[in-house]
Parts: structure tokens; sequence; C-alpha cells
């Protein structure tokens, strides 16, 4: 089930939110539980054992740590969580390239992945480390444990929740009108970013990267390139404004997953802006336990390559995605060592920022990394020239032309100053309040008809 969907929106949600306010507290974890299994079975059914199985096995892990077995313990749940991800999502990848470099002929496979695997197995690993650590006692109530790796606003595409993090909420929730109105405008807020503007631009982007430019002349492989950078920022942010939104309407607090990333000054800036929750869940799980900064500035790099090697791998089993991570794992090295981008001037740092986040788009999006090599050709007018001139007007309709002035525009925190939707305590004079409400009205009718009128919205982040 999609949030940008009718059923969603008309009769999923209304239905837990009737049953959840209806109902004794006692009763409201149990609703949102059986809803998130209702949420998550709708499309794939078969693959609720995977989840509900990797929710067992951490659950009875950390139920069997003891002072003297932690080690064995954590490490038996933590393989078993990547070996179900590894299994889903990279056997037929590892199979061909086997193949392919010792002239094997291993039957290759490829399994249907399970919507949401990368996140939720996360989740699932922050939990046991979390006990690991001591950081969190042992959840005895294994339902509570479940909701809090299947919670259906983010459960198939993040946020990525840390276990320390949500705890406080598993127990008594308090939502107030404020924090309800909050949450529909962030919910609004995003189905908006998604159904106006990702969507739209995105595509543009298809007509670029599925015909590969053939037809285009080089300027338009640019503007495809752009359309891409900019629908995969409101495709996934829309997303997490929508969950984070959803959250609320039930008393959760999830963390920001995006901070304005592409007015960033350098990219390690960009990636304290960018997918906030699997950056943090890196550095805490990954980057940190390896040494993080602290063994000298040599391990410093090789520790951040490290991370960001797995970052690309974290996001397919493609090469493309592990040339996307090294790709910027590099730059994030060449940072730590020369310092440049704190010494020169700032629209010089977000020029360059830009340019290595434009850049690494090209690797992202492409099927494969001879498609992205031919699409950087194509833009530098290396590649074969199209005879068939198009002028823009029949290239760009006038609708997409206005989701491109509303993306570019949108990049900076017009619309979170505006709104005061970026914290809920903010206070917001009555007259932007009203503006704001008579806004997104207009946004939700809009978003509703193009989702009336399209088939299909899956969000980018879904085949992750």
């Amino acid at each position: 089930m999609l949030f940008s969907s009718m059923s969603f929106i008309f009769l999923f949600l209304p239905a837990v939110l009737l049953l959840y306010f209806l109902l004794p507290e006692k009763f409201r974890n149990a609703v949102l539980l059986i809803f998130s299994i209702i949420f998550y079975a709708w499309g794939e059914p078969v693959y609720c054992l995977v989840m509900l199985a990797v929710s067992l096995i951490n659950y009875l892990a950390a139920l069997m740590m003891k002072d003297n077995n932690r080690r064995i313990v954590l490490a038996s749940a933590v393989a078993a969580d990547l070996g179900v991800l590894i299994y889903f999502k990279y056997s037929g990848f590892v199979i061909e390239n086997i193949n392919a470099l010792f002239s094997q002929d291993i039957p290759s496979w490829r399994v249907a992945l399970p919507i949401g695997i990368s996140f939720y197995t996360f989740q699932s690993i922050s939990y046991i480390v979390d006990v690991y650590r001591r950081e969190i006692p042992v959840q005895r109530n294994f339902f509570k444990l479940l909701l809090f790796i299947s919670f259906f606003p983010q459960m198939v595409a993040g946020p990525i929740l840390k276990y320390h993090d949500v705890l406080p909420y598993l127990g008594k929730r308090c939502v107030t009108p404020e924090k309800f109105a909050y949450g529909l405008k962030r919910f609004i807020a995003g189905l908006s970013k998604k159904m106006l503007i990702a969507n739209v631009l995105g595509a543009v982007a298809d007509r670029v990267f599925e015909g590969n430019g053939v037809h285009y002349p080089a300027w338009m492989s640019w503007v495809g390139v752009l359309a891409y950078t900019f629908q995969i920022y409101y495709d996934f942010s829309g997303y997490s404004d929508m969950a984070i939104g959803l959250g609320a309407l039930f008393g959760f607090r999830f963390m920001e997953n995006f901070n304005y990333p592409y007015i960033s000054r350098s990219v390690t800036d960009f990636w304290r802006r960018w997918h906030i929750s699997l950056s943090t869940w890196f550095r805490e799980y990954l980057y940190i336990p390896l040494g993080g900064n602290r063994r000298g500035k040599w391990r410093n790099v090789c520790n951040l390559f490290i991370v960001f090697l797995a970052t690309g791998i974290w996001h397919g089993a493609s090469w493309n995605f592990v040339l996307w991570g090294v790709w910027h794992g590099v730059f994030l090295a060449v940072e730590k060592f020369t310092k440049l981008h704190e010494r020169v001037p700032a629209v010089l740092c977000r020029i360059y920022t830009a340019a290595v986040v434009f850049s690494g788009w090209i690797l992202f999006r492409s099927p494969t990394v001879a498609d992205a090599w031919a699409m950087v050709k194509r833009m530098t007018g290396f590649a074969e020239k199209s005879e068939i001139l198009f002028p823009a007007e029949l290239f760009l309709n006038n609708g997409e032309i206005i989701a491109f002035t509303a993306a570019a525009l949108l990049i900076f925190p017009i619309w979170g100053n505006l709104a005061g939707v970026s914290a809920q305590e903010s206070p917001v004079p009555l007259w932007r309040r009203v503006a704001v409400n008579i806004i997104l009205c207009v946004l939700f009718f809009l978003s509703v008809t193009k989702i009336a009128t399209t088939t299909g919205n899956p969000f980018i982040y879904f085949r992750f």
C-alpha cells in the first residue's frame, strides 16, 4: 500500500485513526500493530513472515544475552539479520559476478525483494546492539518490539529508527490537538512534494534516462539529470515528511531525515543534511565501532571510505551503487585532508558540492555503469549528435516548467520558515497559520486529483 493512494488516504488512515482514538489507551499499541501488519501484507503477504522472523530472532537473542555470552549472541543475531538481507538483496548479484570473474556457470537467481527489508533489518540491528551496549533494557514484550520494527508510517522507506529513540513512545503517548494538526500539515506537505513535484519531474527524467538521451541534444540530457536530482529529493523527503506526520498523529516523534541538503557547503555537510537517519545509523553502528576519528587521520579516512562503500552497497545490488558510494567517499576523504571548503568563498563551495552531488546522481539513476558513462558523453558533447532539434516547449510542458520552478525555490527553507513545520513547538502568527492552512488545502486537493488521474505512484526508495 502506498501513502499516495486513494485507498490509504480515504480508507486505511481514517480507519486506523478512528479505532485508535475510540478504543481505550491500553489497546492503542495493538491497533497500531494490527494495522501495520495489514499495511505491509496489503501487497505481499508472504513476506510478512520474513519481517516476523527477523523480529523474533532479535527478540529471542536479546532474552538470551547474558554476561558470559554477550558477544556471541550479538554476532549471531547481527549475522542472521545481515544474512536475510544478503539473501534477498545481493545473492543474485554475488553469483553473477563470481560467474563473470571465474568463468563459472553457477545457477543464478533473482528473488523478489521484500519491501522495506533494508530499513527493518537495520532497525532490528539497532535494537540488539543497544541491548548489548546496555543502553536500553531488554524488551520482554514481543509485540512492543514488533511494533517498533513494523510500524507502518516508516517501515517500508524510513526514516530508519533507532530503538533507544523510540523506546519512550512504546508506552504511554500524548496526542494534543497541536501535535495532531502538525502531523496533518507534515503529511500534506510530503504528499504535495511527491505528487506535484517528484512525479512530474520524474516523467522528464524517465524520458531522458530510459531513452539514454539518444534522440535529444546534449542540453536536454542536462535537463534530464537535473530533473532526477530534484525528483529523488522531493520523492524521498516527501515520503519522510509523510512518515513524520503520520507518526505525530499517533504521538510518536521521529527524527528529521532531510535538512535542505542542496544548499550544503561541502560533501560532508551534504551528508549531515541528506538521509540523516541513514547517516546517523552508520555513524553509531559502523563508523564509531571502527574507531571513528580517534585513531589518526589515515585511519579516519579509511573508516569513512568503508562507511560510504557500505552506504553504496546498502542502496542496491549493482556496481553503479557501489561506485556512487565510493564517489562520495573519495570527496569526503579529500575534504578531511585539505579542508579547502573551509578556506574558499561559500558560493564556490556550494557550486563544488552541487557538481559532486549532481554527477553522483547520474551513477545512481543509470541502470548500469556503462549507461552512466554514455549519459556523461552525451552531456559533454562526445556522443553522436542528434539530427532532431527539440524546442524547449516540445520537451517541457507548462506543468513541468512550473514543477521545475517550484523545485528550484523549495530547496531553500522558504516553506519551513513560512509554515513553521520544521518544529512542532514553533510559534506561528495567526495570519501565517491561516495562509498556510489555505495553501495546504489547495495542495491536498491538487495532490488527490493527481492521484485519481494517474496509475501507480511508487516511491523511489521502496526498492531499497
